[in-house]
C-alpha cells in the first residue's frame, strides 16, 4: 500500500505541469523549492495520511487548499479574522492566495473591510511569481490533480 501511495504522489508530481494548468499559472517545480520556507509551519498530508511534505504544525495542512474555505481545516485553531473571512465567503483561489501571502494582515483587513483584522501568519512571500509558484505546487499535489489524473487514465483505457 505504501508503494502505491508513493507511486501516486510521484505520478502527481510528474504530471503536475499538465494537470495544474487549469487551476494555476506558476511553476510547480519552482514552487516546491519556495515551499521549503513554508515547511517551518505547514505540512502537506493527503487525506489518506500520505505525507507529501513533512513540516511544522503551527500552520494548517495545505493539502487540498484549492477552493477550500479559508479557516476551515478541521482540528486546526485559526485566528478569528481568517475564520471570519471564510464564513464571509473566502474560498482559496490563486489570486487571493497570492495576495494573502504578500501581506496576510493587509489582505484580511481589506477582505473584511476591517482595519483591526489580524493574521496569525507573520511570514510573507512578497515576490508575486514565487507566491504563484507555491500555489501551483500546492494545486499540483492536491486532490484536484489526483482526480484529473484518474479521469485521464480512465478515458485512455
Amino acid at each position: 500500500m505504501k508503494l502505491l501511495n508513493t507511486l501516486a504522489v510521484g505520478f502527481s508530481l510528474a504530471a503536475a505541469p499538465l494537470l495544474a494548468e487549469g487551476h494555476a499559472s506558476g511553476d510547480a517545480e519552482a514552487g516546491a523549492k519556495v515551499f521549503a520556507k513554508c515547511k517551518a509551519c505547514h505540512s502537506i498530508v493527503a487525506d489518506d495520511d500520505t505525507i507529501i511534505e513533512r513540516g511544522g504544525r503551527i500552520g494548517p495542512n495545505l493539502y487540498g487548499v484549492y477552493t477550500r474555505q479559508a479557516g476551515a481545516v478541521e482540528d486546526f485553531r485559526y485566528g478569528d479574522s481568517i475564520v471570519e473571512a471564510g464564513v464571509a465567503g473566502l474560498m482559496w483561489n490563486e489570486a487571493d492566495f497570492v495576495s494573502y501571502l504578500a501581506d496576510p494582515k493587509d489582505f484580511l483587513a481589506e477582505y473584511l473591510d476591517d482595519s483591526k483584522a489580524r493574521s496569525k501568519m507573520a511570514f510573507k512571500v512578497t515576490d508575486e511569481e514565487d507566491a504563484a509558484d507555491v500555489w501551483t505546487y500546492l494545486v499540483s499535489v492536491g486532490p484536484e490533480v489526483e482526480a484529473d489524473a484518474e479521469a485521464e487514465t480512465e478515458a485512455s483505457n
